[in-house]
């Protein structure tokens, strides 16, 4: 058993890599606040830091997928973009 609880704990360092962006986001914003804290010793802010600039670099790396595939998306027959105007969904497209 303490052998499965060893295995739980080792992904938690990729667990921001494979948790989506909003998680990041969040994970991001708890860590700025530890690090503004000022509770923190040399040694915790400095992993902190660190911490924050794989994921501030994972979140770039899926923003600009996101910007391939809108791009992807919205390319012409022809290989140019073509424009359109983003509409939100309806209330009633969101209760679908």
């Amino acid at each position: 058993m303490a052998e499965r609880n060893e295995r739980s704990r080792e992904p938690q360092a990729d667990d921001a890599s494979s948790a989506d962006f909003a998680a990041t986001v969040e994970r991001l914003e708890g860590l700025v606040a530890r690090l503004e804290s000022g509770e923190l010793s040399l040694e915790e802010s400095l992993a902190a830091f660190e911490e924050g600039v794989r994921l501030t670099r994972d979140a770039q790396r899926r923003l600009d997928e996101a910007e391939l595939k809108v791009r992807a998306l919205t390319e012409g027959a022809q290989g140019g973009i073509e424009l359109e105007p983003f509409t939100p969904p309806s209330e009633d497209d969101s209760e679908r």
